[in-house]
């Protein structure tokens, strides 16, 4: 089978497991990379003109450095095809890193991914304070009627509230006798509005002030992202 520049067909929700990459590029979590994916698994992928790419369109940018447990990406064929076929298919084109954790088909009527993200909930270890600091900057910051905030983008600085994007945030685990220091793992959810995202490291940033404790974060995965209209309790 071959890209075809014709009307979609029909659309399939990926869900992947991907790692986190160090530097741009280095592991596949962008539309180009998804495309490429597609059309080496030979399915009859609708392209976009000029480009040669096939239509794929990931919910939400994965940052550098975090890892995805539950990242979303629609493929949209020129073609129907059962699902056993479209899953082996992808399954044996996807690089090794990436596991395929789900499929299912998606009308094609439906709002596309990324417009239908409203939040996503992350895993984050860190370390630096002790757990009552810890767990009293988590109050304080839940507390907050707003948490002003600035965030760097080139050479721009750009003000906004973080509490309205800070739906939950928990303490999950702490050890204050951790070997190399306090070190624990805390849960958060946060939203993503139209103008804004919430940012797991912008979080741990207003905790270490709160604390007054040199906080930062190890590792950071995304374990899930939230589309409107799905339950949003946790699994």
């Amino acid at each position: 089978m071959t890209a075809d520049m014709g009307t979609p067909r029909q659309r399939w929700r990926l869900t992947l497991r991907v790692p986190a990459a160090a530097v741009p590029g280095e592991r596949p979590a962008g539309a180009r990379a998804w495309s490429e994916a597609v059309l080496a698994a030979g399915l009859p992928a609708v392209v976009g003109p000029g480009d040669g790419q096939a239509r794929v369109t990931p919910a939400a940018a994965l940052p550098l450095g975090i890892a995805g447990e539950g990242e979303i990406v629609d493929v949209y064929l020129a073609g129907r095809l059962p699902v056993a076929e479209v899953r082996a298919r992808l399954a044996a084109a996807l690089p090794a890193d990436v596991v395929l954790v789900d499929i299912h088909d998606v009308w094609l009527g439906a709002p596309a991914a990324p417009a239908a993200v409203v939040a996503a909930d992350y895993r984050v270890a860190a370390a630096g304070a002790p757990a009552a600091a810890v767990r009293a900057a988590v109050a304080a910051l839940l507390g907050a009627s707003a948490l002003p905030r600035v965030r760097r983008r080139e050479k721009r600085a750009l003000a906004y509230d973080l509490r309205p994007l800070l739906e939950l945030l928990e303490v999950a685990e702490w050890d204050d006798a951790a070997p190399g220091g306090p070190a624990g793992v805390l849960r958060m959810r946060l939203r993503h509005a139209p103008e804004t995202v919430g940012r797991p490291e912008e979080v741990v940033a207003a905790l270490a002030e709160a604390s007054g404790a040199a906080l930062h974060p190890r590792s950071i995965v995304r374990e899930r992202l939230i589309l409107a209209g799905e339950p949003e309790t946790r699994g």
